[in-house]
């Protein structure tokens, strides 16, 4: 008897085409590749351009640039998340049949503004591992009827996970197994500490956890290797997986490149642009030093 042919490990680069990649993009470019190469897997591309007023052709076309110029190969076709938004508004509208999606109609503005007057008060408003405060429950109970005709009237809302009742509908213990720079093992995922977190919207489709879980599972990614900032987003991302029937990967939280004031390199810093470093001569193989690989 023949035995099955083992599969692959898949593993995905996701970069953003809002901005030129810096030092901090190479890292984990070169660790995604690195880790693929090791293991005989493979390594897609993947443009994450839902953010339609800042992503641009240019950006794309400097990122592959940039990636050939590291010595990066990957498979065709690069999934574009711009592509793919029927797939992101299908988990959305699944998710809301069945009670678990609720429009909100406060702005980020608003939410800051009602945490800053109750923590006036010497009482903490909950806040997201990022700081964020969590969304207030006043649209969790406005009736059918009342939600209807706002989003008819037009007024401006996003999609949220009601993250109580989400919780309180999965049965499974919600894990992931973690082999990062961080803490590993069998990480115990906490999605509650998120709140009410953003699914849609629309100055940006789909939200980062949204998109991300479904193209992962789509592209059949069973590696993710991604930087530590987004290490306690996995709560979220597994909570998704588990509410929409979804395979969950193995997760490399890697180390972060930090600028010389100590916070993570942003696209804004030029100096730290790849394009940059290529044109004052440095090579490849530089980089890789750079970025202590």
């Amino acid at each position: 008897m023949i035995p099955p042919a083992r599969q692959k490990p898949v593993f995905r680069f996701a970069p953003s085409p809002n901005g030129r990649l810096h030092l901090g993009h190479a890292l984990s470019a070169l660790i995604n590749a690195d880790m693929a190469k090791a293991m005989e897997g493979r390594l897609l591309l993947r443009m994450e351009d839902i953010d339609i007023g800042r992503c641009t052709p240019e950006f794309e076309t400097a990122i592959y640039n940039d990636l050939v110029w590291l010595g990066l190969a990957w498979e065709e076709p690069v999934r574009r998340q711009s592509e793919h938004l029927d797939e992101y508004l299908a988990a959305l509208d699944e998710l809301v049949a069945r009670g678990l999606a609720y429009p909100a109609f406060m702005t980020r503005g608003e939410v800051r503004a009602r945490a800053i007057r109750f923590e006036e008060k010497g009482k903490p408003w909950p806040r997201d591992p990022d700081g964020a405060p969590h969304y207030p429950e006043d649209d969790l109970f406005l009736p059918g009827s009342v939600r209807k005709e706002r989003i008819a009237a037009g007024e401006r809302h996003v999609w949220r996970l009601d993250m109580k009742k989400a919780i309180a509908s999965t049965t499974a213990a919600l894990t992931w197994t973690e082999t990062g720079d961080g803490e590993t093992g069998e990480i115990s995922a906490d999605p509650a500490a998120w709140g009410d977190v953003v699914l849609w919207r629309s100055d940006a489709p789909s939200s980062y956890h949204l998109s991300v879980t479904v193209d992962d599972a789509a592209q059949g990614v069973t590696h993710v290797v991604r930087g530590l900032d987004l290490f306690h987003a996995t709560s979220v991302h597994r909570l998704l997986q588990t509410l929409l029937g979804l395979s969950a990967p193995r997760y490399h939280h890697h180390r972060l490149i930090l600028g010389d004031d100590g916070r993570k390199l942003s696209k804004s810093q030029g100096d730290t642009a790849l394009a940059e470093l290529r044109k004052a001569g440095r090579t490849s193989e530089e980089i890789r030093r750079l970025v202590g690989l």
